[in-house]
């Protein structure tokens, strides 16, 4: 496998020429949408990888928000209207908090840091099943990214998404994204070496406010301590 092959991942998200002078992702939204079948939790783990070994001495910082239970078992204490814990207001504290870590940061190092939210249907269980208030709360991460500089990833399960309600949701997380991935079954059905297909759009807005879309298509296969990346083709 040649060194271009092994970096098809790293150049579909922008991270193939990371350098001190240059922060990670440029301050870009990127949207990682999967499926049950095929979880897109590999890039994830290849990004934060990238973003924290490949520039010695870097100042580059990842903040990573999972979400595995209300926000009421996390912090008691928040408590909404009525003396009931809110999904709302945990969100607004979550993002006070993250506000908090980004000003704490010297200001040239702001640009550096990388929100990292795992993933955002689980927020929505966490914020009581409001995907306004979810909306809302990405909403004020989008603004961090123009205001300091920094950069957003969130993960997704496209999938869960049947009612017009949620279709509506996905695609205002679709828009919002300067970086949208979609990580899929093969289109082809199953195959013992190739076990799903990756999909890339990045979207740059050039002077004059024209767009520069650049789109990646490979496979990959995931193998016990590392995945391969390849063209379509590339295995039989």
């Amino acid at each position: 496998m040649d060194s271009r092959a092994r970096n098809l991942l790293d150049e579909a998200l922008g991270l193939d020429q990371l350098t001190q002078l240059k922060p990670p992702l440029g301050g870009k939204a990127v949207l990682i949408e999967d499926c049950v079948e095929t979880s897109g939790s590999f890039v994830l783990h290849q990004l934060i990888k990238r973003l924290l070994t490949a520039v010695p001495n870097s100042s580059n910082v990842v903040l990573f928000l999972a979400f595995a239970n209300p926000f009421s078992h996390y912090d008691r204490i928040l408590l909404g209207e009525e003396g009931k814990a809110g999904g709302r207001s945990g969100l607004f504290a979550l993002f006070a908090n993250i506000t908090k870590v980004l000003n704490a940061l010297p200001e040239s190092n702001r640009k550096c840091l990388t929100i990292v939210i795992d993933d955002v249907s689980l927020m929505e269980v966490a914020a009581h099943g409001s995907s306004d208030h979810v909306l809302d709360f990405l909403h004020y991460c989008h603004t961090l990214t123009s205001d300091y500089g920094c950069s957003l990833v969130t993960l997704n399960h496209e999938d869960i998404y049947s009612s017009m309600d949620g279709l509506v949701f996905l695609k205002q997380m679709e828009y919002a994204a300067d970086v949208l991935v979609k990580v899929e079954p093969l289109a082809t059905g199953l195959a013992a070496d190739v076990h799903g297909q990756f999909d890339g759009l990045q979207m740059t807005v050039l002077n004059r406010g024209s767009l520069n879309n650049r789109m990646s298509n490979f496979q990959f296969r995931i193998k016990e301590n590392s995945v391969e990346y390849f063209y379509p083709g590339a295995r039989a």
